[in-house]
């Protein structure tokens, strides 16, 4: 079965045609691509009906033409997965169900079927206690080595139940990384660099670059062995900062600092044997992997350029891959589009593939978000989450997004701005009380990311999709590796419904077509057309059409 130059899809007008090979017979309420979910599909379905407004779009799919595949969709557990996953057991499980399940019961996804699940190799600040310096306990982190050298695989207790519930539900990979080495390593004696010259260079000792890079072959090697397909390790995490402060674990690298640590992860992990490779970058904006600038900007050049003083594109172990974070680059549509359009083009020079593997609200409010952050609901903060995965996609060519983190605090005004679920201890929003299970509730940040993560499975290739682009309407389209799904992710800003007529028939009809829905009535609610009716886009709803054949 495959698809055909053109897929006619019940679209805004969309002129397309399709062949699809008819079905095979199989039962359709096991449809491909849902990994554990069984999906029902009624027996007579009705389809709904546009309530208010009206309007109507052009869109066009041509999936001959096609872009980048996706290798996952992510989040992190820092950093109250930890105190979550040991202390939580009353509720815990509820939010591994919301992270990572496929299933659907009765019209409702119970999860969003994250692909990716990224986890903090902790530096060993939460052994230290009040002595790391790092102020807030939830942001202390413990490792796995012991002071004498043994390893001490029932630490970080939080984290790996998350990794447990995370592979249990089939999360295809797993992305270690590092905010700072481990303190017994690094110059201070700290998880951060307070007491250190805020010089640029790394927190980690001269002589023990090859000590902590076996540490983290050997975490590696522990896990998967253990089953966990761990694919890539990632070092150091935003190296442009200081990280001389009271908050949290980081350290500060240079480039070359970067590049010797990775000749020495390479001889880690082949003496190890491991099937993962190395992770580099998590700049703290895209703008560090592309200006010029000190001996910490550039990063896709200084590492990818042959003859650079920080070259490592001759590493077996470093994919051909650089990862940055979407932070800071989103003021408005222009200025994101822009970026991400520079980003794509040097690593397109480069021959290096991009993941984005952080992104949440910080900084001052975007120009283009409506009423700012005072103004905006927790849905208009999602909405514009989903304009910055758009173009990550759409124009800087991401093959993996992840969300920085999964959990956190709805405090200080902040809403939804931080966090895909809210956690809050038992004291309250401004409470210290982790050790006692508190309450876990969603938010529209968890549903519009699973737009995407629960549809765009790793494989899924973006084709061309045309339409009348802007701010307030936009949208991406992905093929399954069979050939056999056709998912259509579209973000409407508008008050009015957006039909989807059918202009042109398909060669073979779609043998469902399932539609679902976040807004400020639904969380990724699940509705079925009949094949032959119109498909409509709610009203100011980020909204994924499957069509399955």
């Amino acid at each position: 079965m495959k698809i055909s130059k053109y897929i006619a899809i019940a679209s805004m007008a969309v002129a397309m045609t399709a062949c699809f090979d008819e079905p095979t017979g199989e039962s359709t309420k096991h449809l491909p691509g849902e990994g554990d979910s069984d999906l029902e599909v009624p027996e007579n379905i009705v389809s709904p009906k546009p309530s208010g407004a009206v309007k109507t779009e052009a869109v066009a799919i041509n999936v001959n033409t096609t872009y980048q595949t996706m290798e996952g969709i992510g989040a992190s557990d820092c950093w109250l997965g930890e105190f979550i996953g040991e202390y939580w057991s009353s509720n815990r499980s509820e939010a591994a169900n919301l992270l990572f399940s496929k299933r659907i019961i009765a019209g409702q996804p119970q999860g969003i079927g994250l692909s990716m699940w990224r986890v903090n190799l902790g530096g060993g600040s939460a052994e230290q206690g009040v002595d790391s310096k790092i102020v807030n306990v939830t942001n202390r982190a413990e490792c796995y080595l012991n002071p004498d050298g043994t390893y001490n695989w029932n630490n970080c207790a939080g984290q790996r139940y998350f990794m447990q519930q995370a592979k249990n539900s089939g999360v295809e990979n797993f992305v270690l990384f590092s905010n700072s080495p481990l303190v017994y390593w690094t110059k201070n004696g700290l998880a951060t660099k307070i007491g250190e010259p805020n010089n640029g260079h790394t927190n980690l000792k001269d002589d023990s670059y090859g000590a902590f890079a076996e540490y983290m072959a050997a975490v590696a090697e522990h896990f998967v062995g253990q089953g966990y397909n761990v694919s890539h390790v990632s070092p150091a995490n935003e190296p442009q900062f200081s990280w001389d402060g009271d908050n949290q674990e980081g350290s500060s690298w240079f480039n070359t600092e970067i590049a010797k640590l990775a000749r020495e992860m390479q001889k880690s992990f082949d003496a190890h044997s491991l099937p993962t490779n190395i992770l580099l970058g998590e700049a703290g904006s895209y703008a560090a992997l592309i200006e010029e600038g000190n001996n910490q900007a550039n990063v896709i050049d200084r590492l990818f350029t042959p003859g650079s003083d920080a070259y490592v594109g001759d590493l077996s172990r470093v994919d051909n891959l650089v990862c940055g974070h979407s932070y800071w680059t989103y003021n408005t549509w222009d200025e994101m589009r822009n970026v991400r359009a520079r980003l794509a083009q040097k690593a397109q020079q480069r021959g290096v593939r991009l993941w984005q593997t952080e992104l949440s609200l910080l900084g001052d409010a975007p120009a283009d978000l409506e009423g700012g952050y005072e103004g905006a609901t927790e849905l208009d903060l999602a909405m514009y989450m989903s304009r910055i995965i758009h173009n990550d996609f759409a124009v800087a060519g991401i093959t993996s997004w992840s969300y920085w983190t999964a959990f956190g605090v709805e405090a200080w005004g902040q809403k939804n701005r931080f966090e895909l679920i809210f956690s809050t201890p038992i004291d309250g929003n401004y409470g210290q009380n982790w050790t006692t299970p508190g309450t876990l509730q969603a938010n529209p940040n968890l549903w519009v990311l699973g737009n995407y993560s629960l549809y765009i499975r790793p494989g899924f290739q973006r084709v061309d999709l045309a339409l009348q682009e802007s701010k307030n309407f936009f949208g991406t389209a992905w093929k399954s590796p069979d050939s056999k799904r056709l998912v259509v992710v579209i973000t409407n800003y508008d008050d009015a419904n957006v039909m989807i007529n059918l202009t042109s028939k398909f060669d073979a009809n779609p043998r469902v077509i399932h539609r679902y829905t976040t807004s400020a009535t639904k969380n990724l609610k699940q509705e079925f057309f009949k094949v032959g009716d119109q498909v409509f886009v709610d009203p100011h709803s980020v909204t994924t059409i499957v069509y399955d054949f």
